[in-house]
């Protein structure tokens, strides 16, 4: 049996940002994440992965856009957008959003709608 590694959120916080980014390869696990933490009105540009990717809301609420659908999501929901679905969410709540964006792969795969 082996002893579980503990990353500290500031090895993975991303600079400048309440965020933190969490790529499974570099520490021996299958999944990546990102644990947002945001103001209302903030959230990802429209993007996609080339796998699935799973929201849990854990404070907040969330309007998650996936393809033509909407929905919104708040504190204990989970939503799930599937592989190359384009997507995004937007805090659209009065307070803070932290949400775990659980991406199905070692390493986190984005493509922006915006980008060439």
């Amino acid at each position: 049996m082996t002893t579980p590694l503990v990353i500290p959120a500031a090895d993975i916080r991303i600079s400048g940002s309440r965020t933190l980014r969490f790529e499974g390869e570099a520490h021996g696990s299958n999944v990546s994440f990102f644990l947002v933490t945001s103001d209302p009105g903030q959230g990802p540009d429209l993007h996609r992965h080339p796998y699935d990717e799973t929201w849990t809301v854990l404070e907040g609420e969330a309007t998650i856009v996936v393809g033509d659908e909407k929905v919104t999501a708040r504190a204990g929901d989970t939503a799930v957008a599937p592989a190359k679905a384009w997507h995004r969410f937007t805090n659209t709540g009065t307070g803070t959003l932290r949400i775990v964006c659980i991406h199905a792969s070692p390493v986190i795969i984005q493509e922006f709608a915006d980008q060439p």
